[in-house]
């Protein structure tokens, strides 16, 4: 439950599933590092049991231990217990939080140690986002004068909002569990922005609790948290948070991925899922993939993030014409 960030990402090796869902041992190559594998605390900065067939069903996977699950299923039944076992759903979303309330409330902190990757990390982000709101924003509700407002979820200190939201957004509301984040954001942004770009709310309360108010959002910002809800609350936050955004509004998300399935990190209770696993949980969302990309100029020891732009409107198809020059075809002579 610590929607913060994950600790900045570590990876734990690859494994591979084959057609009888069989893992093969992570690799003996696996880079070690005091932030396992849930990556990117947002990476840090960081599943109800599935009732239905699905392919996540079916997806395998293995824990920071190295034990290897054949079925998402099977990981959630051990974490969290069968469905409508409350307590132990409960102690994964406790254990996440203490987990965080014993890290320092800095940039490095936050980012499991890799408080160097701060840059990149926001250079990748605002290329993606101004892209998104030049297309979507600007073109969608025409003119440039209108009063934009952001949610930044899992803010953790107020990384993203101060080094990025704030500049874009006339208004950004913070959402942090971690209460000690949470005052760290409030005095990191106390001078921050401007009369008229400026931090609004500060809402300490988990990501899979939260409610956002109806049509105030342009762009909810979602990273480096959204491991830490388990797989039907993930798709619960986002089906309460559709009808929050205003017309032309969208949802970033930006999370670590493994190569394959899912990995497990059971010291701060968080999931890092694959892009298939992130697709399949976007469908069952009723959302719409509209653009991705990946993060560049991160350290090659850590996993790969990507960065999805999702909307609650299908997005327009493209026409593609066909060429009027008929480029060296072979044809009859007459």
């Amino acid at each position: 439950m610590s929607l913060s960030f994950y600790s900045p990402f570590v990876s734990t090796g690859h494994f591979h599933c084959n057609h009888q869902n069989h893992i093969s041992p992570p690799s003996t190559t696996t880079t070690t590092s005091a932030l396992s594998p849930s990556l990117n605390r947002r990476r840090k900065e960081r599943r109800s049991v599935l009732t239905r067939s699905l392919d996540l069903m079916d997806v395998c996977g293995v824990d920071s231990e190295g034990k290897e699950f054949n079925s998402a299923q099977e990981m959630w039944r051990e974490e969290i217990g069968e469905e409508g076992d409350e307590t132990k759903k409960t102690q994964w979303y406790r254990d996440g939080v203490s987990y965080w309330e014993g890290v320092e409330a800095s940039v490095d902190g936050v980012l499991g140690g890799y408080g160097h990757v701060n840059d990149a990390d926001i250079l990748g982000s605002e290329v993606f986002l101004k892209t998104l709101m030049q297309e979507r924003l600007v073109n969608v509700n025409g003119g440039t004068n209108q009063h934009l407002v952001a949610l930044d979820c899992g803010s953790g200190i107020g990384r993203i909002t101060k080094n990025l939201l704030i500049r874009y957004f006339n208004e950004v509301d913070l959402l942090e569990p971690v209460a000690q984040f949470l005052d760290a954001a409030r005095e990191n942004l106390a001078s921050a922005g401007s009369e008229t770009h400026k931090a609004t709310n500060f809402f300490c309360v988990p990501l899979q609790e939260f409610t956002p108010a109806a049509g105030r959002y342009d762009v909810i910002w979602v990273q480096w948290c959204i491991g830490h809800l388990t797989d039907d609350d993930f798709v619960s936050f986002f089906n309460r948070a559709k009808g929050c955004l205003k017309p032309g509004g969208f949802f970033v998300v930006k999370e670590n991925l493994c190569k394959n399935g899912f990995v497990l990190d059971k010291e701060d209770r968080s999931i890092t899922r694959s892009d298939p696993y992130f697709k399949q949980l976007f469908r069952r969302c009723g959302l719409h993939l509209y653009q991705t990309k990946d993060q560049k100029g991160l350290p090659q020891e850590l996993f790969a993030v990507k960065m999805y732009a999702l909307t609650i409107d299908t997005p327009p198809k493209v026409h593609r014409t066909r060429s009027k020059t008929r480029s060296n075809r072979p044809q009859i002579i007459k």
